[in-house]
């Protein structure tokens, strides 16, 4: 892990509509600093998932968040986002690198062996992502990553509890998605709180 203070890495649900969404978004952001963004798409129409990118990435960017899209290089570099989230360690992966890196953010998630995220790590992703409902286990996990290698390590907090947690175990981002879009006191008091879990590990 750096030495820096671990940032916060927000996620989006599966969208099917970009403008639907934003208000979500702005609360989120206005809580504070948020490192990256997520754009998780539910349908598979390049030209409407562009659409959905294009109406949230610049109000983000704005804040100087850095924004991906999941799955797709090129929807990613239609829409004028930041680089691409890619599942798995096979030709997928290895294609979104050649064709967004260096100039592109490129991270790696469903990786579910060790195995996986060192061949990730190989490719020369920017990060990789972990993440399960174990949070012993995904602790473990991220220790041993933060522990060997230098690209950078998020985590998925499945709830709020788990936020230092991850931090405190080496965790370089911590992803929060549902834990914020879900809470019934909004986006903007789950943010607030989780930058605050992050600072205490820090203390």
């Amino acid at each position: 892990m750096s030495e820096d203070a671990p940032r916060l890495y927000l996620a989006t649900p599966p969208l099917a509509d970009g403008p639907e969404f934003l208000p979500a978004l702005e609360s989120a952001l206005s809580a504070g600093d948020v490192a990256s963004l997520l754009i998780r798409l539910a349908g598979d129409d390049p030209r409407k998932n562009e659409e959905i990118v294009r109406a949230l990435a610049p109000v983000a960017q704005e804040k100087g968040v850095a924004v991906l899209v999941e799955g797709s290089p090129t929807v990613a570099l239609r829409a004028k986002a930041d680089g691409a989230h890619i599942s798995g360690c096979g030709e997928k992966l290895a294609e979104a690198v050649e064709k967004l890196a260096p100039k592109f953010i490129v991270g790696a998630g469903g990786l579910e062996l060790r195995d996986d995220a060192m061949r990730a790590g190989e490719m020369g992703v920017d990060y990789v992502l972990f993440e399960g409902e174990d949070v012993a286990a995904l602790e473990e996990r991220v220790a041993w990553w933060a522990e060997l290698f230098n690209a950078p390590c998020v985590a998925r907090a499945a709830s709020l509890a788990d936020v230092a947690r991850l931090a405190e175990a080496g965790a370089d981002f911590v992803m929060l998605d549902d834990a914020v879009w879900a809470d019934q006191r909004g986006p903007s008091a789950a943010v607030a709180d989780a930058l605050k879990l992050l600072e205490g590990t820090q203390a």
